[in-house]
C-alpha cells in the first residue's frame, strides 16, 4: 500500500492505537500454554485499508482532546536479544476497527522471515467503550521448529477464563498480552499527565494463566536514535510485585511526538534472556474514506 513519510514532531494528535506487547524471548515461546480455550479464534474484522502517514500534530493538546479510534494502523519493530547467544528478527503490530469492533494482532519473528527459528502471533478481540478497550478473546500461537503451541483467554463483564478452563472474577478495565498497549495509548492521549516523572499506572492483565494488577512506573523522556532520525520519549518501567516466575515484563518507551505509540519495548526473562523490539519505520495508519 502506498504511504508518505510522516515527521515526528513534538505534540501528539489525537488518535492512533497500537502497542507490541509481550514479544517473548525463545524459551518463553517454549513453555506457552499447552491447549487453547475452547471457543473458536475470531474471524478477522475487516481488511486494512490504504494506508499513510497519521496526521500531523496539533499545536497543542488539551488535557481530554477529542479521540477517535483510526480504523487501522500498522507499526513494524526490528528484533535483536540474547538467548543463549544473539538473536534477531522483526515484529510488527497491526490494529484493525469496524464500528465499535476492534482487533489487536502482533507478529513475532526471531530470525530470518522466511525460515525463522520462532513465530509467535498474539490477538486480542473485543469492543471499543468509552472507557477504552474491553477484551472478549486473546489467542497466542507459537511455533518453533515442528512444534506449535496454542493458548487461549475469555472475558466477559463478569469473569476472566484462563486457559486451563478455571474461571475468575474479572477486575475492572481488564486487559490482555495484546490489548494492554493499545490501551495505555489511548490513556496518554486523553491525559498526557499520566507520563509525569514519577507517576505510577496501575491496571489488571489477564495472561493464560493468571490475572495479576500491573503497575508501570515513569521514569522520565529520554531520546532514543531511530532509522527516521531521534525521537522524544517516556521511559516506563515495570514494577510487578509477587511477580511468578517464568512471566515476562517490558520496559516500554512511549513517543508524544508518534501519538503515544510505543517506539521501544524491552522485553526480559528471569534467566538474562531478552528480546529488544525497536521501531522501524514510521508508523502506517489507514485513510478514512471519503
Amino acid at each position: 500500500p502506498r504511504t508518505r513519510p510522516a515527521r515526528p514532531e513534538a505534540p501528539p494528535a489525537p488518535a492512533p492505537v497500537e502497542a507490541a506487547a509481550s514479544a517473548p524471548p525463545p524459551e518463553a515461546v517454549a513453555s506457552a500454554a499447552q491447549a487453547p480455550a475452547s471457543a473458536p479464534a475470531p474471524e478477522v474484522v475487516a481488511s486494512a485499508p490504504a494506508f499513510a502517514a497519521p496526521p500531523e500534530p496539533v499545536a497543542s493538546a488539551p488535557s481530554e482532546p477529542p479521540f477517535e479510534w483510526p480504523l487501522s494502523s500498522r507499526v513494524n519493530y526490528t528484533l535483536r536479544g540474547n538467548y543463549r547467544g544473539e538473536v534477531q528478527g522483526s515484529a510488527q503490530v497491526e490494529w484493525i476497527r469496524s464500528g465499535d469492533h476492534y482487533q489487536v494482532h502482533i507478529e513475532v519473528l526471531v530470525g530470518p522471515s522466511f525460515a525463522p527459528l520462532m513465530r509467535r502471533r498474539m490477538s486480542s478481540d473485543g469492543l471499543i467503550t468509552p472507557e477504552g478497550l474491553a477484551p472478549q478473546r486473546y489467542d497466542e500461537t507459537t511455533r518453533v521448529a515442528f512444534s506449535t503451541r496454542r493458548a487461549a483467554v475469555g472475558f466477559t463483564p463478569q469473569t476472566v477464563t484462563l486457559n486451563n478452563g478455571r474461571e475468575v472474577p474479572a477486575q475492572a478495565g481488564v486487559q490482555d498480552t495484546a490489548s494492554q498497549f493499545v490501551q495505555l495509548t489511548h490513556r496518554f492521549i486523553r491525559d498526557p499527565g499520566l507520563l509525569k516523572a514519577g507517576t505510577s499506572i496501575a491496571f489488571p492483565v489477564a495472561l493464560p494463566r493468571h490475572q495479576n494488577i500491573w503497575v508501570y512506573d515513569v521514569i522520565g523522556q529520554e531520546q532514543l536514535a531511530t532509522p527516521f532520525g531521534e525521537v522524544p520519549a517516556v521511559h516506563l518501567s515495570p514494577r510487578r510485585p509477587d511477580k511468578p516466575r517464568g512471566d515476562l515484563v517490558a520496559e516500554i518507551w512511549f513517543s508524544p511526538a508518534l501519538q503515544y505509540l510505543p517506539v521501544r519495548i524491552l522485553i526480559r526473562q528471569d534467566d538474562g534472556a531478552y528480546v529488544d523490539l525497536m521501531i522501524e519505520k514510521l508508523p502506517e495508519q489507514a485513510v478514512p474514506p471519503g
